[in-house]
């Protein structure tokens, strides 16, 4: 795909703009989910129960019609009256439910995956939840009642911490976090708890920055591929942009002062006003880090466009191999000509703590002003007290936070070395990445043609056939085809081998195996076998980023074969 097409007609919507629905028999056999209850729906229940229920001979198929156009009639009745009541923000899609990323856990929601209960249901590989270390946490708990004001040990502190609190956060709070995002990032950067602004997960963090930083229409550059919540939690009700900055494969996804100027240059010409950078380190959906000499560069960038850098850093203790993580801090700190009013920290307890239902979301400013404005703005989406009491007493035991960080990572790396050398005995390879709760795999060798229409065919047949959801590279804004990001770290080991030997056996299936390309003329008109390129096959089996040295590739792997 051309990089300026891309760039001109991807952007403007979460996944672009071909909306996808999964089309499949499992789709017909289910019931709505909670997320399908718009008209198209209800048009499609209120079909099919009519065409379903056999008629009464007595009635006439005149009464049914008669019946259904009513129905429909007062469908697209409450529809149209909902469009005067409501306002353009309710009504509109902004929130980005059609994307391909979401409808992946809807098949999810429908048909789960449970050892015992539900063996051919689909398996989540689409959530990044670190679900590794969960037996950790419950064992101080356990050592720690007095933590929780709901147990009898600390119920004596119920009243003062159930009662309103200042919006700053409570002082320990505040302290306990500055204190770990230290250790997280190896002490070698200290954090000042006065700057620490809370918000509702990272999700709140990042809105709160929109409206901090920029008015309706104007824009954050975005290097891709990123994560597609950013289209949510940035542009669905503060009215800002985002613009892609284009990175590729070719030199591993990098942010380079190339594409900087680019991106820049067109918002330029578009009448686009930039804010600011905003980036992910480490970055999801890839698992790779911003080196020292990139985030010099995007400092560098910043400063000469006097806008804004914006570092979501939510993973930082995810890292689990070499080169250490460096943090944005640690550079702006060292450098005396950065104007530090333009630099900003998200931050989070969701990914590196694995407490995403706690809600613990952090923004960190260098500008006084927007601290201030976003701790007033932070009264919508504030962190519970209870909450607060509870993770200021588990962040305070620097000998628990030790040792977490540290099994943390062992134990991410232990289940992305079995992940990834499960995919490469069968020839699929991943970018080469050391931080996260994922893998960027590359199914480049199973397209059958390099567009988005043969990637989300063939993401169709692996959530239909293979019943695996991963998230497709486009709706993450990935310029290249065939790039999918799989999670690994929110399932137990029986369920991760389940989900190795599944994408086993669809490697291995014959080739008589279709995958679905929608024609230009026609959406379903023709069904294509999976292509084993031997050149593609070149790009995984050959290249360092695709295939570790220590997980030899399978001689029998049909894409062994199809290559020889």
């Amino acid at each position: 795909m051309d990089s300026t097409d891309f760039w001109t007609t991807e952007h403007v919507c979460l996944g672009g703009k071909r909306r996808t629905g999964l089309g499949t028999a499992t789709e017909a056999k289910r019931t709505p989910t909670r997320w399908e209850t718009t008209l198209v729906s209800k048009r499609t229940a209120l079909a099919g129960l009519a065409l379903t229920k056999r008629p009464n001979p007595t009635v006439s198929s005149l009464s049914l019609s008669l019946s259904l156009s009513l129905s429909l009639s007062l469908s697209l009745s409450m529809a149209t009256n909902n469009h005067v009541l409501l306002s353009k923000m309710a009504m509109n899609n902004g929130h980005g439910e059609d994307s391909p990323y979401f409808d992946g856990w809807k098949a999810y929601d429908a048909n789960p995956y449970h050892p015992t209960e539900n063996t051919e249901g689909v398996i989540q590989m689409g959530l990044a939840e670190n679900q590794l270390c969960v037996d950790l946490l419950e064992d101080w708990i356990k050592r720690n009642p007095q933590a929780s004001i709901c147990t009898a040990d600390g119920v004596s502190e119920f009243q003062d911490i159930a009662l309103y609190q200042d919006y700053h956060g409570l002082p320990e709070f505040r302290n306990a976090v500055a204190n770990f995002m230290g250790k997280v990032r190896g002490g070698r950067v200290r954090f000042d708890p006065d700057r620490i602004v809370m918000s509702g997960g990272a999700t709140g963090a990042h809105e709160l920055m929109s409206f901090c930083l920029a008015d309706p229409g104007d824009a954050f550059l975005v290097p891709t591929p990123y994560y597609p919540g950013f289209d949510r939690d940035l542009r669905w009700r503060t009215g800002m942009q985002l613009l892609p900055v284009i990175c590729n494969s070719s030199n591993d996804f990098k942010i380079t002062k190339v594409a900087l100027e680019s991106a820049y240059a067109k918002a330029q010409e578009a009448n686009i006003k930039v804010k600011g950078v905003l980036v992910t380190n480490p970055s999801n959906p890839l698992g790779t880090m911003l080196d020292k000499e990139t985030l010099i560069s995007l400092v560098s960038f910043i400063n000469e466009k006097n806008i804004h850098l914006i570092c979501d850093e939510i993973y930082a203790a995810t890292v689990f191999n070499q080169p250490t993580f460096i943090s944005i801090s640690e550079i702006v700190e060292q450098d005396p000509n950065c104007n530090l009013n333009l630099i900003h920290v998200v931050y989070s307890l969701s990914k590196d703590m694995g407490l995403p239902g706690f809600r613990v979301g952090i923004v960190y400013s260098y500008n006084d002003a927007v601290v201030s404005c976003g701790r007033k703005m932070s009264s919508f989406g504030l962190v519970s007290t209870q909450t607060q009491h509870l993770i200021a007493a588990m962040l305070s035991d620097d000998e628990f936070v030790n040792m977490f960080i540290a099994e943390s990572g062992k134990r991410i790396a232990a289940r992305h070395k079995i992940f990834t050398c499960g995919l490469a005995q069968v020839g699929i390879g991943c970018l080469k990445s050391n931080a996260g709760l994922f893998c960027w795999m590359d199914l480049r060798p199973l397209l059958k043609e390099s567009t988005i229409d043969g990637e989300m065919a063939l993401w169709r047949t692996i959530i239909d056939r293979v019943k695996l959801n991963v998230s497709p590279g486009s709706s993450f804004h990935c310029s290249e085809p065939g790039w999918f990001r799989v999670c690994f770290a929110n399932m137990d080991d029986k369920t991760m081998r389940v989900a190795i030997e599944r994408i086993r056996a669809f490697v291995f299936e014959s080739k008589e195996v279709e995958v679905e390309v929608p024609s230009k003329k026609r959406r379903w008109q023709t069904s294509l076998r999976l292509s084993f390129s031997s050149r593609r096959l070149d790009d995984v089996t050959m290249t360092p980023r695709g295939m570790s040295p220590h997980c030899a590739m399978s001689p029998h792997s049909p894409l062994v074969r199809a290559a020889t």
